[in-house]
């Protein structure tokens, strides 16, 4: 062989990933180098973790932590899970990557396993992404495709299609968050991410959380789509009233426009279901999916039910070059397959509701919400990001939306006995946060 094709040394123990891993530079040599390396779209990080099994991670100084956080609902089994990442080595091993030009036996099952799992109707397909923000991407491209008129009638040209009002409306919630791409970022509620921005795409309007009756009467003949979180999590973990989802699918209905719900934070189990809208007895006209559905590796996908909403994409008019590949599809089965089989999602539906009774019963917090083990409280003071701090420091890795909210989406494995271990440390935890912030006020 020449020296181009000369193949790479297999000596892994002298490589420079192997120096990276057993690296024993210290957390702040690293966050030192960060800063000079990174983009500062995340501002400073916590920590440096270089370590992870099952529901604990280790930072580059040594220091074991709870992860409560699970990367913000990604890490459905915890890290390294091993079967996982068999089944990942495995994949890789065999074929790493494909273009859209072809397909694998992995993104095929997948793709059936998903609608299997939503019991979604006939007719019903998947597009696979990479992320969440891209499968929001997906399905706001899906919304302005609908026209609110039939295929056959828009193919004939009739009468009704030319003088029908565009569809240009687009509805979602205050409060909402869909991702900081910018279609996905236009349904976003939040100024502070959309201003610096602007203008974002149009035709987005956002009424309030949880008022039926205002959603009713933003939808009209021009509207194309509303989006939906059944339970908006990074507003402070807020589910949609009883009834909501239902009230939404009858007035979307009658309208014509498109009903699509972001599940991408408490799809896949996060809920205790596959999907946290199953119960509410409807049938969506798309779904989002991402964060839990790799088990920490990077996938999302877009489910359209039914063979109208499926063809409203047709060939050529989206597409993406990594979603779909077939390490991701097997790392998304492989995680499902644990799920479904070790009976997971009844354990997360006993380890949430122990979880919110414990927290309901601790002074200084006002207020429980959530569902499985997605889960908001509310403190009786601004101390949230305190908590956060103090919770570093005892091993606890929390997460603070708000000011007065801490936010909790461990992973799907977590144990009775750690879920313990945070409930009888947070008392403490809310005083030093307490504590220190009177220092900080004087």
């Amino acid at each position: 062989m020449n020296q181009i094709e000369k193949a790479p040394s297999t000596d892994l123990e002298h490589s420079p990933v192997a120096d990276l891993v057993h690296s024993r530079a210290s957390g702040a040599q690293w966050l030192s180098r960060y800063s000079s390396s990174l983009l500062g779209v995340f501002g400073t990080p916590q920590r440096v973790l270089v370590r992870g099994a099952g529901c604990l991670v280790w930072d580059a100084d040594g220091k074991e932590y709870l992860d409560l956080l699970g990367g913000i609902a990604v890490n459905a089994l915890g890290h390294a899970h091993p079967f996982v990442t068999s089944v990942i080595s495995s994949q890789l091993a065999t074929l790493g990557h494909v273009s859209n030009f072809f397909t694998s036996p992995t993104q095929i099952a997948l793709a059936e396993k998903l609608l299997e799992l939503s019991k979604a109707p006939a007719g019903s397909k998947v597009f696979f992404a990479n992320s969440g923000t891209e499968a929001v991407e997906a399905a706001f491209k899906l919304a302005r495709r609908n026209s609110g008129a039939s295929q056959s009638a828009a193919a004939e040209n009739t009468v009704a299609e030319r003088t029908a009002k565009p569809r240009t409306k687009i509805i979602a919630l205050e409060g909402a968050f869909h991702g900081r791409t910018m279609g996905a970022l236009a349904l976003t509620s939040k100024e502070a991410y959309r201003a610096p921005f602007a203008p974002l795409p149009g035709g987005v309007v956002h009424v309030p959380f949880g008022d039926i009756e205002a959603l009713r009467a933003a939808i009209d003949e021009t509207t194309a789509a509303v989006f939906l979180e059944p339970i908006q999590g990074e507003a402070g973990v807020r589910p949609l009233p009883a009834g909501y989802l239902k009230a939404a699918r009858e007035a979307t209905s009658a309208a014509g426009a498109l009903l699509i719900l972001d599940e991408v934070q408490t799809g896949i189990g996060r809920t205790g279901k596959w999907l946290a809208s199953e119960d509410a007895g409807i049938v969506p006209d798309a779904v989002t999916l991402a964060k839990g559905l790799g088990g920490g590796f990077p996938v999302g996908a877009l489910l359209t039910f039914g063979p109208e909403t499926s063809a409203l994409l047709t060939a050529g008019q989206h597409g993406t070059t990594f979603g779909g590949n077939p390490v991701a599809t097997a790392a998304a089965l492989a995680t499902l397959h644990v799920l479904e089989n070790q009976d997971i999602l009844a354990h997360v539906r006993n380890l949430g509701e122990h979880l919110r009774a414990g927290l309901a019963g601790i002074a200084g917090v006002t207020e429980v919400r959530g569902e499985g083990l997605l889960i908001g409280f509310d403190l009786d003071a601004d101390v949230a990001p305190g908590v956060v701090a103090a919770g570093l420091d005892a091993g606890f890795i929390v997460n603070s939306p708000g000011p007065r909210t801490i936010r909790l989406a461990p992973p799907l494995i977590l144990t009775t006995e750690q879920a313990d271990l945070f409930l009888a440390a947070l008392p403490a935890l809310l005083e030093t946060a307490k504590t220190n912030a009177a220092k900080d006020a004087k």
